[in-house]
């Protein structure tokens, strides 16, 4: 099923990610250089008003630009980790209760960033993948494996099997995320700055860790923390 998705950068990473179908653009950017890029790569291209662009986007924010494309692919939990299979320190996120679009997008766009393997979501009380998605993403959503499972603590207990261990996000942890060692097969988990992570989720994760903070606000956007993570274990592995 073909979806549209919409925005400059978002629209090129489309295009480079092999899975646009059509490309439509308003008159003022018929001579844009990712014009070109689409026809060099056969895909068809249509010059549309701003009003059809907006139909089409079922949005203003198009920024004249709007492309058909592919259905994300959506990986099993054993595809995620057999694709990890021999690499030296594989690096999940999973979610919990992501509900904001603008949030998962930018998740995404870090997790593009640092490397992660795949992003593991839930199948209820999460927001899907979606074109807002897609948008705040910067076409990050292209690149990241993502896995949607029906419930996290079976997904823990399969990656456990695996090698892989837990380290949950939370303000009540009584470690900083920067001392737990993150050599090896590592899962990070990230909740939702309204309710966090649930508790079986918590009660099933080898480290609950903490951001240190010092201001008077105790929480952090939850997407602002995974950047903040992501980039923590980054250079902690390289250490």
């Amino acid at each position: 099923m073909a979806i549209m998705v919409f925005g400059k950068n978002t629209v090129r990473e489309t295009l480079r990610s092999g899975s646009a179908i059509e490309l439509y653009v308003s008159p003022r950017n018929q001579n844009d250089p990712l014009v070109g890029e689409a026809r060099s790569a056969s895909i068809p291209v249509r010059i549309v008003s701003n009003t059809e662009l907006d139909k089409l986007s079922k949005s203003t924010s198009h920024q004249g630009y709007v492309c058909s494309c592919h259905q994300w692919k959506e990986y099993t939990l054993r595809e995620l980790i057999d694709a990890t299979k021999g690499k030296e320190n594989p690096l999940f996120l999973m979610l919990d209760g992501i509900e904001d679009p603008h949030n998962l997008g930018a998740i995404l766009r870090s997790a593009d960033a640092f490397g992660v393997d795949g992003v593991i979501m839930k199948k209820r009380g999460e927001v899907p993948l979606n074109p807002t998605v897609a948008k705040v993403s910067t076409g990050a959503i292209h690149y990241v494996r993502t896995c949607v499972v029906p419930n996290l603590s079976a997904s823990i207990a399969t990656l456990k099997k695996n090698g892989f261990w837990i380290v949950s996000s939370d303000g009540s942890g009584k470690m900083e995320y920067d001392q737990v060692d993150y050599s090896g097969p590592i899962v990070m988990v990230v909740g939702s700055e309204g309710f966090g992570i649930s508790g079986l989720v918590l009660k099933n994760s080898d480290f609950v860790v903490r951001i240190p903070m010092v201001g008077h606000v105790n929480s952090l956007n939850a997407s602002v923390a995974t950047g903040i993570l992501l980039a923590g274990i980054a250079l902690l592995r390289k250490k």
